[in-house]
């Protein structure tokens, strides 16, 4: 496949100066000029958006209500948006989802399908009393009672929960737990790790097991066949009219201490939702979109659900499990017009090397982007190769609920840029004490409040979320950042020791009290080590108990304990065993000494350092 095979979709490349930052520099230090970098111009086709600068310039939130439905007195409901209004605008019979499952097995499932499936069990969550603000959470893999549950506890106007299926027992527990979950609807493949912890969780009262029957499941403990309620219930469901600012979904992001922490997000997300699926995405009617992210995290319930849906796009979802030949045979089966991954997932796309791609067509292919970790550029450079197209990076959070920064299709895209500030949004750099910083200085990457996705609260935890709006007037985001002369932003990396492996954040805390649990373990600490394929890994240094000796087949213990406890993607890769760690006198554990051993880097001050 070369890129003349593909017409107007040939983007041009070409070497400009510019500014990046060679390492990490304090804030108000200048950031020196690097070598020659690379601009890929804009696609010559014809985007959503065409002219970046006058929609930045002319842009309000408040014109931008008029693309979504509202019922009277300016209620809404993001479920209503994303399904039930199709069912009027000619998009009735439109397949609203391509569902493969691991097998390659595929079901198709059109919006007024989605509506009625969705008014069901709404209906079943009704008739188990749940009401408004009550918290029903979603432990499914891809599968399409996932996409179902979710539209229905938003039509009911109760908080949906999104739970990653990968993981372990305590991190169900932790989010259950502190969330006062009413309602969980897993698998029986999943039951058992959320039977580990059923005893802790006093406030769930039902469990709903998708392809299970009653006589397999103990009615005592409130455990129900889900296909035995739906086919009981009505098909008749009045959607739930929402104030803007009612929750509508709860999502746990981790921190450098504590447990995970719930941030929650209102049914007014929609319209962040809409308008950025239209601008980033570029998503049109006759779409087939694939957003390759699990539902149980952030980008996979907004632009995996509720802002596609929003627009009308066709959404494909897949069970399987990450493969190069299945992820291409996917795009051309389902003819896949606009792919949203992430950066781990093309660089070992990379690695499985050029001529897996040119064995496929990937000719529907017309707009790549990626999220949840910064993008290489070599990874820019070679979808130009391969696809023949850029690979649009963009940056947002769990917190900010909708894309704020990107390279949107109407831009000139630099490789290593998050890219602009979308329109109606507000970010800059500043330093410590909230002053803006000039082009070329590294400081903390900030927005103006205001957007209408952003964060309303952190559950029962009013503290952490004064923390992001520290300093009036901005939200910190925790990455250090620059911006460029011309208005592009570069990330530098977090400004706290949360590690970002593979595209999900993970808290040192959450994974040092896992490793603790282990009999053998007596003190533990995290850091995240670089990574060529996954940007980090979690590296571990534990101190043994007295009389334990250290071997590979303690260690891969202890791996895989930490696995089944977490999940998949929060155990250490590495374990290393130290005599003592190094801790403040106050006993905190000096991760960033941690860091400095690990890399080779100067250690800085270490005088609050215990004493032997």
């Amino acid at each position: 496949m070369k890129l003349s095979e593909k017409p107007g979709k040939v983007v041009e490349e070409q070497a400009v100066q510019d500014l990046k930052p060679k390492a990490p520099k304090r804030a108000g230090s200048q950031v020196p000029r690097a070598a020659r970098r690379e601009i890929i111009k804009k696609s010559p086709v014809k985007a959503n958006v065409e002219d970046y600068a006058s929609l930045y310039a002319s842009f309000s939130w408040d014109q931008a209500k008029s693309e979504l439905s509202y019922f009277a007195g300016g209620k809404i409901n993001a479920a209503y948006n994303a399904v039930d209004r199709h069912l009027n605008d000619g998009r009735r019979n439109k397949v609203a989802l391509y569902s493969v499952d691991a097998d390659n097995n595929l079901q198709k499932f059109t919006f007024q399908d989605l509506y009625l499936l969705s008014n069901r069990m709404g209906n079943v969550l009704k008739s188990l009393d749940v009401e408004q603000g009550d918290r029903v959470f979603v432990f499914l893999p891809r599968v399409p009672e996932l996409y179902v549950t979710t539209l229905a506890i938003a039509k009911v106007g109760a908080i949906a929960g999104p739970l990653f299926s990968a993981f372990g027992p305590d991190a169900l527990r932790d989010r259950l737990q502190d969330s006062q979950a009413k309602i969980i609807v897993t698998t029986p493949a999943l039951k058992p790790k959320l039977d580990e912890v059923r005893a802790d969780l006093p406030d769930l009262q039902n469990v709903i097991v998708v392809g299970a029957t009653h006589q397999s499941l103990n009615a005592a403990a409130g455990e129900l066949s889900y296909q035995e309620l739906m086919d009981a219930a009505s098909d008749r469901l009045e959607c739930a009219q929402m104030d803007p600012e009612d929750p509508l979904y709860l999502l746990y992001t981790s921190g450098t201490t504590g447990k995970p922490k719930g941030v929650v997000h209102v049914h007014n997300d929609i319209l962040g939702h809409h308008m950025t699926s239209k601008w980033v995405l570029d998503l049109r009617d006759d779409d087939i979109y694939w957003c390759t992210a699990d539902p149980g995290w952030v980008t996979g319930t907004v632009y995996g659900i509720f802002g596609p849906w929003s627009l009308g796009a066709s959404v494909v979802t897949y069970e399987g499990r990450f493969d190069a030949e299945s992820w291409y045979n996917l795009i051309d089966r389902l003819k896949v017009t606009v792919w949203y991954t992430a950066p781990t997932a093309l660089r070992m796309l990379m690695k499985a090397g050029d001529e897996i791609v040119y064995e496929h067509s990937l000719d529907s292919l017309r707009h790549i982007l990626s999220v949840g970790e910064p993008l290489n550029p070599e990874v820019v450079r070679w979808g130009m190769k391969v696809y023949g197209l850029p690979i649009h990076d963009n940056w947002w959070q769990t917190e900010t609920g909708m894309q704020l920064i990107a390279n949107m299709p109407c831009l000139a895209v630099k490789p290593g840029s998050m890219g602009k500030p979308l329109p109606g949004v507000y970010a800059s750099v500043v330093d410590d004490q909230g002053h803006e910083l000039p082009a070329g200085q590294l400081g903390r990457l900030v927005v103006r409040p205001g957007w209408p996705a952003m964060l309303r609260t952190v559950w029962r935890n009013p503290a952490k979320y004064e923390e992001y709006f520290r300093i009036p007037g901005w939200y910190f985001s925790g990455d250090n950042a620059w911006k460029d002369e011309e208005g592009y932003f570069w990330f530098v990396g977090r400004a706290d020791d949360v590690i970002n492996t593979a595209g999900h954040r993970v808290g040192p805390f959450e994974v040092e009290s896992a490793l603790i649990e282990h009999p053998a373990v007596a003190e533990a600490g995290v850091i995240g080590k670089p990574d060529k394929e996954r940007g980090e890994i979690i590296k571990a240094f534990v101190v043994l108990h007295h009389g334990v000796t250290a071997s590979a087949e303690l260690l891969e213990d202890i791996k895989e304990f930490t696995r089944r406890q977490l999940a998949a993607h929060a155990y250490p890769r590495e374990i290393e065993v130290k005599d003592s760690l190094p801790k403040t006198r106050s006993g905190k554990i000096m991760r960033r000494l941690l860091k400095a051993w690990e890399l080779g880097l100067p250690t800085g001050d270490i005088s609050s350092l215990e004493e032997d």
